[in-house]
Formats: structure tokens, C-alpha cells, sequence
């Protein structure tokens, strides 16, 4: 089934999020390789492209997992959150309607 992550950002984590983004990336790639990776993405805290020092308010991603036990367990091991980028995950069963 699908799962979307809805993480949000603790205050001033920007340079945080800059240093952990190589491993944060990596574990993406990884279910993106398994066809498992529906989106992913972030929040910027301004509307643009690149929101610079504004940075960002969140990630959203959307994964396919066995079971949603399953989806939490992979996002509580996500790099951003081990390095205090994310002050939470929530985790919650998707259905794709459209496209």
C-alpha cells in the first residue's frame, strides 16, 4: 500500500538539512531503484524554487510499503530526523485516485 510522510522541519535547521541531504537522498534512490517511490520532495518556506536562507518547513513523500508498521519504522530511521532536521513524521495510508 501507499504511505505519505508529512515531516516537519524544527526551526533554523537549515545548515542541518545541508549536511544530512546526501545520506536523506540516498535512502530515497533506494526505493526509487525498488519502484517503490511514488514523490518526494520538499516544503519550501517561501513560494520559490530555491527559498535560500528561508529554507524549508517540511518534506512530503509518498512510498509504497507491506504495511504501514513497515512505513513507520523506515521514516523513524530517516537521516533527517536522526540529525533533528524533522521535529516529527507523520505517517498515513495513501490512495492514489489520479492521475
Amino acid at each position: 500500500m501507499w504511505f505519505v510522510f508529512m515531516a516537519s522541519d524544527n526551526e533554523n535547521s537549515l545548515e542541518l538539512r545541508k549536511q544530512t541531504r546526501t545520506k536523506h537522498i540516498e535512502r530515497l534512490q533506494q526505493l526509487r531503484r525498488e519502484g517503490r517511490l511514488l514523490v518526494a520532495g520538499p516544503c519550501p518556506a517561501i513560494a520559490s524554487e530555491e527559498p535560500g536562507e528561508a529554507g524549508f518547513t517540511g518534506s512530503v513523500i509518498i512510498a509504497e510499503f507491506p504495511s504501514l508498521g513497515d512505513a513507520e519504522q523506515w521514516a523513524q530511521a530517516d537521516p533527517y530526523l536522526e540529525a533533528g532536521v524533522y521535529q516529527e513524521v507523520v505517517v498515513k495510508p495513501f490512495i492514489k485516485a489520479l492521475p
